[in-house]
């Protein structure tokens, strides 16, 4: 006599909460973290007494959809997002510009010193920003750029540590032998990278550019040491006086905080796959 695990049915029953059993504590743990967004986008729908309202409850009971307007009559958020659009472009620009040259020279180019340069580049991952700040604002003030966009995209045109560590951890799974195929044919260094490696890292890059993208969207240190005129801020600069020189309109503030975050999920949802592929595939040589 067959019992119900026996079955067809029961097998396959049993089969598929074996496949998806595993994803119920993840599901849990990313209901937990997706809670808080969840409760920043039901505050910027409600009004402001309903904000403070006890007991608080998540759902609006009148939605409130003009607070996305009235948010940016109060401060001039739409001047900080086209600052801040500016910044984080730009510094994306910089880093696909220098990182993967830097990370080509130290993982395909036999040149003396190679070998000792890279474990120097990958030491100043050691050294926090505050410890460079100091020395790097006194730089910017003498060459009278402080309080513009400058110092805050200059240095992404000189590479970054992690991201030209990442480039050349890509770079080393590609066979050398296809390299040393297109020197036979005539081919200079530059046309090897920009039609051989660059089309081939295109994985790579995309983390690269999600990952500054993501630093320079939310940077708030570096825009609050070096730009000195309001309309220069960034949105989470802007976000930080809009708090210190109003009374805090949790409803305002929310609603903009919704549209400061909105960009970066959208960034990661359209590019998920080449972000993923990049990280699964970089570190598989050393």
């Amino acid at each position: 006599m067959r019992t119900p695990a026996n079955r067809p049915g029961g097998r396959l029953f049993l089969k598929a909460l074996k496949i998806r059993l595993p994803h119920v504590p993840l599901l849990l743990l990313g209901l937990f973290f997706f809670l808080p967004f969840l409760w920043m986008v039901s505050t910027s729908l409600k009004s402001i007494t309903e904000v403070f309202s006890l007991p608080a409850h998540l759902i609006p009971q009148v939605f409130v959809w003009q607070n996305y307007r009235l948010a940016f009559e109060r401060a001039p958020f739409l001047i900080y997002t086209r600052n801040t659009l500016f910044y984080s472009v730009m510094v994306v620009i910089g880093f696909l510009f220098s990182s993967p040259l830097v990370a080509y020279s130290v993982s395909k180019i036999e040149w003396r010193g190679g070998k000792i340069l890279f474990p120097i580049i990958l030491s100043t991952m050691l050294l926090p920003y505050p410890v460079t700040m100091i020395p790097l604002f006194m730089v910017f003030q003498k060459l009278h750029l402080v309080g513009g966009f400058a110092p805050l995209i200059i240095p992404a045109f000189t590479g970054g540590a992690f991201y030209i560590f990442l480039m050349r951890q890509f770079f080393l799974t590609v066979p050398g032998s296809l390299l040393d195929a297109a020197r036979i044919d005539g081919s200079s260094e530059f046309r090897i990278y920009w039609n051989i490696m660059l089309p081939l890292c295109t994985p790579a890059l995309t983390s690269v550019g999600i990952f500054s993208f993501l630093a320079a969207w939310s940077d708030f240190l570096g825009p609050l040491v070096y730009l000195t005129k309001q309309l220069n801020y960034t949105l989470s600069l802007g976000l930080h006086a809009f708090m210190a020189s109003h009374t805090v309109e949790w409803h305002y503030l929310m609603a903009i905080s919704v549209l400061f975050t909105v960009p970066i999920v959208i960034i990661f949802f359209v590019s998920q796959r080449y972000f993923i592929e990049g990280i699964a595939t970089t570190g598989m040589k050393v």
